[in-house]
């Protein structure tokens, strides 16, 4: 294992404890997480939120990793993020309150490592699969068959 894959493995670790400050305390200083899917960009003490936010929605949050590439300074992850929805769910277009549904969505992380730190995180979670495993996509169904 890489002194990179082992970096980005206790990134994860620190999420799955749900310990904020210590997950960004892993950027790097200019360092960034975007959200891809929910459009919305953290950089400085607000990385931490990424973690907060999850934390408040699915306290049982688990992230499975299954698989890790890595080319140098770059480790992709490929993953699903499970967890039952007992909270609110605050995304940049609203909040969802809780659904008690669990998910099992997938997802595929892009880190950029620099001196030991993460310089950026790109979080590509399947958004719809998740909204679809909420309930959110009930209606839309509905309305596609008619």
């Amino acid at each position: 294992m890489t002194e990179n894959e082992r970096i980005i493995r206790k990134l994860y670790e620190v999420a799955e404890i749900q310990d904020s400050r210590a997950f960004t305390a892993m950027f790097a200083e200019d360092g960034y997480f975007w959200d891809v899917s929910a459009g919305k960009r953290y950089s400085g003490a607000d990385i931490g939120k990424t973690v907060d936010i999850y934390a408040e929605a699915f306290p049982d949050m688990h992230r499975a990793l299954d698989l890790i590439y890595v080319a140098g300074d770059v480790v992709v992850v490929e993953l699903s993020l499970n967890g039952t929805h007992k909270g609110a769910l605050a995304l940049p277009l609203g909040t969802i309150p809780a659904t008690g549904r669990e998910i099992h969505a997938p997802c595929c992380d892009v880190f950029h490592l620099e001196n030991g730190k993460v310089k950026s995180f790109h979080c590509y979670t399947a958004a719809t699969i998740m909204m679809g495993q909420l309930g959110l996509l009930d209606s839309l169904q509905g309305a596609a068959g008619q």
